[in-house]
């Protein structure tokens, strides 16, 4: 499951569920990234709008939703809104994230996690693995079991 010490230079890998390379390409800020024609990976603090990046999805590798704080709860509305519009590159949660917030990031579409502090992998394990059915529908592909039921 885990690829462990990738370095973003801010943050290290410690979970990424892709068969992919991890991109190696600097992150900059969404408006160095709207101002710039060849940068391929762009980081998303809080406040940011996810929607402007919406028009250059195609040539992003890599995007870092930053949760300075794990009660700042707007990157899960971010990581599901890319994922709906059609990104697939990297989406990558960094920053303050516990080990009980993991699996509904992944629910919302992250495919990667850079923890400032590492989380323990048996806990991360069991976390991700908690719950068998689901009930809303989301980016992870899981069918949400009223769907299972009725079809």
């Amino acid at each position: 499951m885990a690829d462990t010490d990738l370095g973003t230079g801010r943050d290290e890998v410690q979970f990424r569920f892709r068969e992919d390379e991890p991109s190696d390409s600097a992150q900059v800020t969404v408006d160095a990234f709207l101002a710039q024609a060849d940068a391929s990976a762009v980081r998303i603090e809080p406040g940011d709008d996810a929607r402007e990046l919406l028009p250059h999805l195609a040539r992003i590798k890599l995007i870092e939703m930053n949760f300075p704080v794990f009660g700042d709860g707007r990157g899960y509305s971010s990581a599901r809104l890319l994922r709906e519009h059609g990104y697939t590159g990297e989406l990558r949660a960094v920053g303050d994230i516990l080990i009980d917030q993991i699996a509904y990031m992944r629910r919302c579409g992250f495919d990667a996690f850079a923890p400032e502090k590492a989380l323990d992998e048996a806990d991360a394990e069991a976390a991700f693995a908690r719950w068998e059915n689901v009930y809303q529908p989301t980016v992870d592909g899981r069918e949400p079991i009223w769907k299972l039921r009725h079809g």
